[in-house]
Formats: structure tokens, C-alpha cells, sequence
């Protein structure tokens, strides 16, 4: 059975909605820069397929046998592979060494060999900044803010994230011994732990108001809608009436996951997504198959700049069917698919195989170099939002909506720039050396730590504040930061505060939701919420925003377009 036939199965088991005959197909970002070998054939390109191979046989060997410095002929083999997809110019196919297969299919599938905690250098040290529920760093005892001390006796002062993990990741039932060293304990804390097979979850749920529930999907790995599902259910039976789907900087994962999501929220038999490939045999439009499981709920959706794929085939599919409201920014813009594909010696090749398109047929790709930094130009594309000369199109309402660049949302909602002030004040610490989260997490595990009896609904105080400009000044040394500067940024210290004292006495959802709280999206979102009682009330409270003189995408039907040309 090869990859796809694996990843087939795993998705119709995981999600009956999704038909048997889905190809399996990833649609995600990652981006890998390499270097390569180009051979230029020239005429002989002319001569035939056989000739080519010959040549490059030749040219092979030569170097091999004859260049100036020694090169290990299959490193030349790995050039040229290097080289072709570069010539191939397609910044989404890859060559995925088996040494690096594991990350990836961790990225796909949520699942690795390992403990069972989430880790950041800190300082000196490697801290766990969460524990995964029901793993086997729970069942030992592990807590956030524990430094790893020992990894197998050897000391981990110094060392990396990546260091870290390939240390203590490892194949399921291997043991591994650590020493950590924890806040109130005099001496270090020897545990043994059985590796396991981990599976991280991408999605996280809270309630944001009484009624209005909140679902954070972070990757499109193997049982996203399963998820989802779970979380949307559990928020109903805390009462939620309303829904906000979070893809901001979800960068994609499986086809599979992207349709299945989209199925939750469509009613069966609409359209989500149409697949055209190379083979017109291969050419798929693929529709809801199971019935929409809350058709009740209205739904805001929130996308950013660097949600792509598999984010802007649900997000494109619920815009086209005027489903939900789309909120944020305009999303990176990739409209391709990739299918994996296995190799000899346990690698895989990441090839493009067919591009995709919206229920009312956009493609929404920006064109990208291979080399290109992404996110970073996708970000800056954003940064103001052009429909000039882009493709128009229609939902089934009559909406304008735009092909290419990227999903355009509905309302375009951005958060504020750092003040000077802000900016002034990171700068400095960036040039001491100091991480502004770093010392918070120090800081944060200390006060839950003496705080056992915090409210997760704590507020930020003054005693708070003063021992993180403490911890900011030891950290900085000869390096000044004062009380005044630290005053002059409050939003944001308190913002990092509440969010790493949550993270150190509630776990990872606190946290996030401590991030969302006062976030101009979130507050925005909630708004439309409260204002609505369906769909149709959303895109109608989105107008009145924008005659509000808001910055919002006009959200028009053709008719009025009409009428204002008149």
C-alpha cells in the first residue's frame, strides 16, 4: 500500500462524509529553498529522451570522476533532483528526505513518537510550555514551566528547540530519562518516560461570551473535522448560538480534512471545490456529501494573510454559498495541490498534480517564485487590498466577490500597528539580547506558581507588572529599561502577561483565549454576532459597517452595482 493509499483510508475512517474515491492530495505551505544542478541540454533536447539520459549519464560521471573536489556521486544524484524541481520553478514541490519525513508527517497527520509536551527555549534552558492531555508526560506529572536539566544524563543547559526534540522524540514503547528542574523544588526531578504515539490536536474551543462560541483551527492534519466537529458540539452544550472559525495562519494540511470541514457547514449535494489536473480523467468537482450539522448557527470565518490551501477552500466555499461572513485579511493565495508520492530508500516526492478552484470557479493563486520568503510577501501584498483588474465573480446571493490574490474577505478588519512607543521599546530589548516572552514565561510561571488560587479571568496588576520590569532588567544588564518606557507600553505588557500567566496556570486554551480578548477582529466579530440572528443578518450588519466608513470589501449584488453606475 503506498502513501496514498494510506492516506485514503485514514481520512474515509476518520470521516465517513468523505467519499472512498478521494485521491489522497495535500494542499499545504512549505516552503523549501534549495540550491541545485541544472544540466542545459540545449539541441540535443531535440534528439530524444534516450540521448537526454545518455547526457546527463555522461555529464554524471564526468563530474564524479574528474572535478576539481571530490563529490560523492549519489550527493550529485541529489543535486540534480535539487536542481530540477528549481528549473520546474514551483515553490510547492519538493524532495522530502526520508530524515525529514518524520516533521512532515508530523505536519500532516498530528502524530509523532515522543512524551507529549510542547518546549521553547528559554534562557539557559529548555522549558515545556504545555503538556498534552492524556499523554505520557501528563501521566508522569510534567508541568509548564519545568526546565529540561538531563536528557539520558547528558546536561541540556544551552541547548535548542531542535535539539531538544531530537533528543526526546523516538519511537513509541523506547524509554527516556530526564531531569528537570521545577519552580519550588530544591532539587532536580529524575523521571523515566515511555515514549508514545502522540497525536497533537489542532483545534482548541472556548466560549468568548455566554453565547458566542470560538474554534481555533491551527493545520488541516488527519482528523480536523473530527475535531472541529467535537469542539462545535461540546460549545453547544455550553450554550453557544453562534460560531467563529479561527484559519488565521492556518497554512493548509490534507485535501481530505479541507472538504470534510466544508461538508459541516453545507448543506449535502453544494459544491466546495472543483480539481482540475494535467489527465482530464483525473478532474473532480467534489460536493457535500453528508447533510450541514448546524445550519442553525451563524458563522463568522477569520483569515489572514498566511492562511492558504486547504484555509481557502473552506473559506472560498462558505463565501461562494453565503454561508458565513468572512473577516479579516486577504489570505496568501494558493490554489494548487500536492500529492504525495513514495520513493525508493523512504523518501517522498511532494509534486504538484492539479490546481483548484471556488464553487463559482475563482482561482484564487498568487503567482509565487520558488525562492520567495511567503509569508513575508504575502503579508506586505495584504497590507492594502486591491481589487483592480482581479476577476469578479458572484455568490449565490449576488455578492461581488474576486478571483486571484487570494481569498478577499467580506469585511477587511485589520489590528492596530505598534505605536512608536511599542516599537521603540522592542528595539531596545532586541538589541540586549533579551526575548520579551522569554522573561514573561519566567515571570508567568513564577506567579502561578504562588498564586495557586488565580482566576482565569485574573486581571494584570501592578505588583504583576513590577516583577516583569525586574525580570526585564536583569535580563537587559547594562541596558536600560525604564519604569517610564515600561509605562509607556502597557497594552502590550499586559497583553504578554495575561497571555503567559494563563499559559503557565491554565494550559494552552486559556492562553489563546486571553490573546483573543480586545483584539479588534475578535471584538469586531463578536459585534456582527450580536447583532445577528443568521447568515443573511451578518452580511447585513457588514454594510452598516461599512457605511460606517469602516474598512470594509463592498458587500454588493449586482443589481445595486447597477444602480450606482446609473
Amino acid at each position: 500500500m503506498d502513501t496514498r493509499e494510506k492516506r485514503h483510508d485514514m481520512g474515509s475512517n476518520a470521516r465517513s462524509r468523505v467519499p472512498g474515491w478521494i485521491p489522497a492530495a495535500v494542499v499545504a505551505v512549505v516552503s523549501f529553498a534549495s540550491g541545485g544542478w541544472l544540466i542545459q541540454l540545449g539541441a540535443a533536447s531535440q534528439e530524444g529522451v534516450f540521448y537526454s539520459a545518455q547526457l546527463f549519464e555522461d555529464v554524471h560521471r564526468y563530474v564524479a570522476e574528474r572535478y576539481v573536489e571530490e563529490i560523492e556521486p549519489s550527493e550529485l544524484y541529489r543535486m540534480a533532483i535539487d536542481g530540477l524541481l528549481e528549473e520546474v520553478g514551483d515553490p510547492y514541490s519538493t524532495f522530502i528526505d526520508a530524515a525529514d519525513r518524520e516533521d512532515f508527517t508530523l505536519q500532516t497527520t498530528g502524530n509523532y513518537g515522543g512524551l507529549g509536551i510542547r518546549i521553547r527555549a528559554v534562557g539557559d534552558w529548555v522549558t515545556v510550555m504545555s503538556v498534552l492531555p492524556n499523554t505520557p508526560a501528563e501521566r508522569q506529572g510534567l508541568q509548564t514551566g519545568d526546565k529540561i536539566m538531563r536528557v539520558e544524563g547528558e546536561s541540556a543547559r544551552g541547548w535548542t528547540d531542535e535539539q531538544a526534540v531530537d533528543r526526546l522524540r523516538g519511537e513509541p514503547d523506547e524509554p527516556v530519562t530526564i531531569s528537570i528542574g521545577r519552580f519550588g523544588v530544591d532539587e532536580p526531578l529524575d523521571f523515566t518516560i515511555v515514549r508514545a504515539r502522540i497525536h497533537v490536536e489542532a483545534t482548541k474551543a472556548f466560549m468568548l461570551t455566554p453565547e458566542i462560541g470560538f474554534v481555533r483551527l491551527e493545520q488541516f492534519s488527519q482528523r480536523a473535522e473530527e475535531e472541529i466537529s467535537d469542539a462545535v458540539n461540546d460549545l453547544r452544550d455550553q450554550g453557544a448560538q453562534k460560531l467563529i472559525l479561527d484559519l488565521r495562519g492556518n497554512p493548509g494540511g490534507l485535501l481530505t480534512e479541507g472538504i470534510s470541514v466544508s461538508d459541516l457547514f453545507l448543506p449535502a449535494g453544494e459544491e466546495i471545490v472543483t480539481v482540475g489536473s494535467r489527465n482530464p480523467n483525473e478532474d473532480h468537482v467534489y460536493r457535500a456529501p453528508g447533510p450541514e450539522a448546524w445550519p442553525e448557527i451563524p458563522l463568522v470565518v477569520l483569515i489572514s494573510e498566511a492562511s492558504a490551501s486547504a484555509s481557502e477552500i473552506v473559506a472560498g466555499a462558505l463565501q461562494d454559498h453565503d454561508r458565513a461572513l468572512i473577516l479579516g485579511t486577504t489570505t496568501f493565495g494558493k490554489g494548487s495541490v500536492q500529492s504525495l508520492i513514495n520513493l525508493e530508500g523512504g523518501h517522498q516526492l511532494k509534486l504538484t498534480t492539479a490546481a483548484w478552484f471556488t464553487p463559482n470557479g475563482r482561482s484564487i493563486t498568487v503567482p509565487r517564485d520558488r525562492d520567495e520568503p511567503d509569508t513575508e510577501v504575502a503579508a506586505a501584498a495584504a497590507a492594502e487590498v486591491d481589487t483592480a483588474g482581479r476577476e469578479i465573480a458572484y455568490t449565490d446571493a449576488g455578492r461581488t466577490v474576486f478571483g486571484g490574490g487570494g481569498i478577499t474577505p467580506d469585511l477587511i478588519v485589520r489590528e492596530p500597528e505598534a505605536t512608536q512607543e511599542e516599537t521603540d521599546f522592542l528595539a531596545s530589548l532586541v538589541k540586549a539580547g533579551v526575548g520579551i516572552n522569554n522573561v514573561a514565561i519566567q515571570v508567568g510561571v513564577i506567579w502561578a506558581g504562588e498564586h495557586p488560587d488565580l482566576d482565569p479571568d485574573f486581571e494584570v496588576t501592578e505588583a504583576l507588572r513590577a516583577a516583569y520590569l525586574a525580570g526585564l532588567q536583569e535580563a537587559a544588564g547594562d541596558v536600560p529599561v525604564t519604569a517610564t518606557e515600561f509605562n509607556q507600553v502597557r497594552r502590550l505588557v499586559d497583553r504578554i502577561l495575561a497571555t503567559q500567566v494563563a499559559n503557565a496556570a491554565f494550559g494552552e486554551t486559556a492562553m489563546l483565549r486571553r490573546n483573543q480578548l480586545g483584539t479588534a477582529q475578535i471584538e469586531e466579530a463578536v459585534r456582527l454576532l450580536e447583532l445577528s440572528d443568521s447568515a443573511a443578518d451578518l452580511f447585513t450588519a457588514a454594510e452598516a459597517a461599512q457605511a460606517e466608513d469602516q474598512a470594509v470589501v463592498p458587500v454588493q449584488t449586482p443589481e445595486k452595482e447597477q444602480a450606482a453606475a446609473r
